[in-house]
């Protein structure tokens, strides 16, 4: 019987960082804080600073701007809307898809674990299958990912702007905009998720190793026994006795 928990201990590690990085990058999706907008006039916009995340674009006021919101102004960035920019509109398809993605990764790392970690004498060719399947998951999730949040990243560094309709009461262009935390959570995600996939491709089955082991021992039993039996024959043959056979062929089982 073949044990394999003792050869997957660095695939346990990298199923715990896929879930985190997993994670970090569902809670950048649903951040607002992508782009964070300096804004000078402060008639509406009162606290001076405006979010823009890739689903709605928000900003704190103290004027009724929204009903039933005073204090937050939010309004929903459409996919369809002719304002919206490409690296948005990437961030809301690819960002879903590397969470699907990332999800399917880590229920796959999971049922791979069982095998290695529960399942005795399963064969580890179908293990380590399991475990590259596992890091191309979660290396195409942090792909998926790491796209939009790039391209986010350099339009604020580059300061491009946004053409943001009337009823957002947002200005064309900010004073200044800076990069938010939901892109910093996503690449750190995303980071996380490489790390993974590159512990779960390094996955080696140990069976070739496992048989030379097995080999060796199996040898040197074989010539401890010989070297034990061969005194005991030379002097019963210097004696005169003979062997009883049916002694010898008990002795095997």
């Amino acid at each position: 019987m073949t044990y394999l928990a003792h050869t997957a201990h660095s695939q346990f590690g990298a199923l715990w960082l896929s879930f985190v990085g997993w994670t970090l990058t569902n809670m950048a999706l649903g951040l607002i804080q992508w782009r964070v907008w300096q804004v000078s006039d402060r008639k509406v916009i009162t606290s001076g600073v405006a979010w823009v995340g890739i689903w709605r674009a928000c900003f704190t006021s103290y004027t009724d701007v929204s009903d039933g919101f005073r204090n937050m102004h939010c309004r929903y960035i459409s996919l369809k809307e002719a304002f919206t920019p490409p690296e948005i509109a990437a961030g809301q398809v690819l960002m879903l898809l590397s969470l699907l993605v990332g999800l399917c990764g880590n229920a796959s790392g999971v049922y791979a674990m069982r095998n290695a970690y529960f399942v005795v004498g399963k064969n580890s060719s179908s293990v380590r299958l399991g475990f590259i399947s596992t890091g191309v998951l979660c290396l195409l999730a942090a792909v998926l990912s790491l796209v939009p949040l790039i391209w986010n990243l350099s339009s604020v560094v580059t300061n491009q702007t946004i053409e943001f309709p009337t009823e957002f009461k947002l200005p064309p262009a900010p004073d200044a905009q800076r990069v938010g935390s939901g892109i910093s959570v996503g690449i750190v995600g995303s980071a996380l998720m490489v790390v993974s996939g590159i512990v779960f491709c390094s996955y080696r089955s140990p069976e070739r190793s496992e048989f030379r082991m097995n080999s060796f021992v199996r040898e040197w039993l074989d010539q401890s026994r010989l070297s034990r039996s061969l005194p005991d024959k030379r002097l019963a043959v210097a004696s005169g006795e003979r062997d009883n056979p049916t002694f010898e062929i008990q002795e095997y089982f």
